[in-house]
């Protein structure tokens, strides 16, 4: 592929009958809010392409309307080229990946012209037919992965991560990982603050008028390994047990001091330092929309003690949990809102 630097970044998103819906919307809205995040400064340009402008059904029903054609885009050199994918299951349940020659013989041409090439889920199907996946470790989602790695033997199929990157081709997993995958590729272009004020907006609420960040502390950083995840899912779910490192570690089948060493190069931290924040999370949430004591929060999200709770507050946030409720709740028993704080 060739190395192009476009002023405008032109993302292409490939579309044909029964494509999955996500696969299509999910990486756009990333690059509509990075836009929106630095101020039109992104230069991402997104463009819905297919065999002709007719309607294309998505495999959800819902109709989408190309903004160009293939042949259009033939001619203009592409930053990002999104190849999403398709599926038919059958009357035992069983997933396979669909791939249209026609459109393999696009993404083949198109990327040519284009300097990075990525996949959403099971559209790494085809990029591999398209040749472009040969000699080089991809992902899909982990209901074709065998398909893949049958169809296609040059390709080194990883069914584990969330995405994988090799040089200047992307391939993603599950289907909501687009917006990983997304996410990882504005990091790319614009750094990873910009990225995580995408994240932000996508994943919590909009900052409040009195500035306090509606971001969740655990998904600051995201795991690219599909374990990980899972146990960063079970944390968020128990977090009233006790949670050691001895309890994690035997739940990922790997000694403690492995565990300490997943746990910094995934998330950038220690195991204690993220069920803490974890923690102060969910306590932060209950005190922003409940009554409850901090006797009951402490016990709950699993401090122990309320000293234990206004002491990972000060650390984690500057501030205890009662300053907390009385600046940022957003109800009153009754249904009577608060007046903002003043600035």
């Amino acid at each position: 592929m060739n190395p192009f630097h476009p002023v405008k970044r032109l993302i292409v998103v490939v579309l044909f009958e029964g494509v999955d819906l996500l696969d299509v919307t999910g990486p756009p809205e990333v690059f509509s809010l990075a836009r929106r995040e630095t101020e039109d400064a992104a230069g991402y340009e997104v463009v819905l392409a297919a065999g002709t402008t007719d309607p294309v059904t998505t495999a959800a029903g819902v109709r989408v309307l190309p903004d160009a054609t293939f042949e259009a885009m033939s001619t203009r050199r592409i930053d990002t080229l999104i190849v999403p994918g398709a599926v038919e299951v059958d009357d035992r349940r069983r997933v396979r990946a669909l791939t249209d020659p026609e459109v393999v013989e696009w993404v083949s041409r198109l990327a040519e012209r284009t300097r990075r090439v990525t996949s959403v889920c099971v559209g790494a199907h085809i990029l591999a037919a398209a040749g472009l996946l040969d000699g080089k470790r991809a992902t899909t989602h982990w209901s074709t992965a065998r398909q893949l790695a049958d169809d296609h033997p040059a390709v080194e199929v990883d069914a584990d991560p969330i995405f994988v990157r090799e040089g200047d081709v992307w391939t993603g997993a599950g289907i909501s990982s687009c917006l990983d995958l997304s996410l990882a590729l504005v990091a790319d272009d614009l750094g990873e603050a910009v990225a995580l004020r995408v994240a932000r907006q996508l994943v919590m609420y909009l900052k409040r008028p009195s500035g306090q960040s509606q971001f969740s502390v655990p998904l600051e950083q995201v795991s690219t390994t599909r374990r990980v995840e899972e146990l960063r899912h079970h944390i968020m779910r128990n977090l009233a047990e006790p949670l050691t490192v001895a309890d994690l570690a035997a739940r990922l089948h790997v000694s403690d001091r492995q565990l300490t060493r997943i746990f910094k190069t995934e998330l950038g931290t220690t195991p204690h330092a993220y069920i803490e924040s974890a923690r102060v999370e969910a306590a932060r949430h209950q005190l922003e929309s409940t009554d409850a004591t901090l006797d009951r929060l402490a016990t709950t999200c699993g401090f122990g003690t309320v000293d234990t709770l206004v002491r990972a507050f000060r650390r984690r946030l500057g501030t205890t949990p009662t300053e907390y409720r009385r600046r940022f709740r957003t109800h009153l028993a009754g249904g009577h809102r608060p007046h903002a704080p003043a600035p």
